[in-house]
């Protein structure tokens, strides 16, 4: 492995990603506030986080190829800058319409940052792309962590057009710090190679018999995750009646037991692999799974459910960390348009998890449980296929010798 990067580096490869949860859970907090501001309803101005994850899912396939084109800095420069703009026309929005487009541009511009960085740690780390990941998703998780309550204290001071207008100062501050730190961070990525046709990378990445299940496992780990971030609220408030106070410390500990997943397969993942240790993280997510299922049937209490799911997102964590890496170590030349893959997947399987939990009822527990085993059950038919894959590779190439 080259020599290891900065903790400078690594903490500003996080904060560049910490844009899009910051821009995504900052704002909640002042949703019932927006509604009133713009004189309309609830469910309008709810529509702009759909809005926001779309554009969002849409911009990385857009901006994936660029990447692997025209190089990782200026397309950071350029996600940046738009994101700043956009957050700051966010701040003058008179209408639910203009709220709407003005999400979608901040979303849109915001995925030409963010999709560069998984290329960056690829380019720096090489095989031990995982150990990167967990860094930087370690330091990155302390944004879903920190921006509902940064929300809320902006509200204690000030409107809601402020949220916006400190989104706008965060991402200019990091585009500063960036700019004189990027030519470094992109010396390998900046290399002259042969610039990629924009549908043939895709299909290149997609028609990969070996990354093929791999991108499947991640997927199917990311909606187990967003059916988490969408029944949670409903579950712990709605189905257990807990308070604003204790919904915030079970969530922090869910967020916690992430960060500490990623700290620990940080210092294992060098020893043992990456493909080892999906497979040890699809082991304890299949166990809590089974755990979360059998207390959602007995509907037991409240403090049983926790002590299911805590391990579950854990383990949900690290399966994603390591197979994002694994799919990255394949493409070292569409490190751009493999994120984009991941990351539309990833937030496309996101969009599924509201309807499909609205079909059970929002406070309904063993629905969600259900769909979160479901999760689980992909991530082990996409680790045993890879398996499969991998040694007909293997038995393929002896026989050619």
């Amino acid at each position: 492995m080259p020599a290891s990067p900065s903790f400078r580096l690594i903490a500003l490869f996080a904060a560049i990603i910490a844009v899009t949860p910051l821009a995504i859970d900052m704002y909640l907090p002042a949703l019932p506030d927006i509604a009133t501001g713009l004189q309309t309803n609830d469910q309008l101005v709810q529509q702009s986080l759909s809005i926001f994850l779309a554009f969002y899912a849409f911009g990385m396939l857009v901006f994936g190829p660029i990447a692997d084109a025209i190089g990782r800095r200026p397309l950071a420069v350029f996600g940046l800058l738009g994101f700043t703009l956009s957050s700051i026309l966010l701040s003058q929005v008179e209408s639910a319409s203009s709220l709407l487009a003005g999400r979608a541009l901040q979303a849109f511009t915001g995925s030409a940052a963010t999709v560069v960085v998984p290329g960056l740690i690829r380019q720096i780390y090489q095989e031990h792309t995982a150990k990167g990941m967990s860094y930087v998703s370690m330091m990155m998780m302390l944004a879903p962590l920190l921006a509902p309550a940064i929300g809320s204290m902006v509200l204690v001071v000030a409107d809601w057009r402020m949220i916006f207008l400190v989104l706008a100062a965060y991402s200019s501050l990091i585009l500063l710090i960036a700019l004189p730190a990027f030519p470094k961070a992109a010396l390998h990525a900046e290399q002259p190679r042969k610039k990629p046709e924009f549908f043939s990378a895709y299909q290149t990445v997609l028609s990969e018999r070996q990354a093929q299940p791999l991108i499947a496992a991640s997927m199917f780990a990311s909606f187990s995750f967003f059916c988490f971030l969408t029944a949670v609220p409903f579950i712990y408030i709605g189905h257990f009646h807990a308070d604003s106070s204790t919904f915030s410390l079970l969530f922090a500990a869910n967020v916690l037991a992430l960060i500490a997943a990623n700290f620990i397969n940080s210092r294992l993942v060098v020893r043992y692999g990456s493909v080892y240790l999906l497979q040890v993280a699809f082991g304890c997510a299949a166990v809590a799974a089974t755990l979360l299922l059998a207390v959602s049937v007995v509907d037991a209490p409240l403090w049983a459910v926790v002590l299911a799911i805590v391990p579950l997102m854990a383990s949900l964590g690290i399966s994603a960390t390591n197979a994002d890496a694994l799919i990255l170590i394949r493409f070292p030349q569409l490190s751009g348009t493999a994120t984009a893959v991941i990351g539309t997947l990833r937030f496309g399987a996101g969009a599924l998890a509201g309807p499909l939990l609205a079909l059970g009822g929002q406070t309904a527990l063993l629905p969600f449980a259900v769909l979160m085993a479901i999760g689980v059950a992909g991530i082990g038919v996409s680790i045993w296929l890879s398996r499969q894959r991998r040694q007909s590779q293997l038995a393929t190439s002896a026989n050619a010798e």
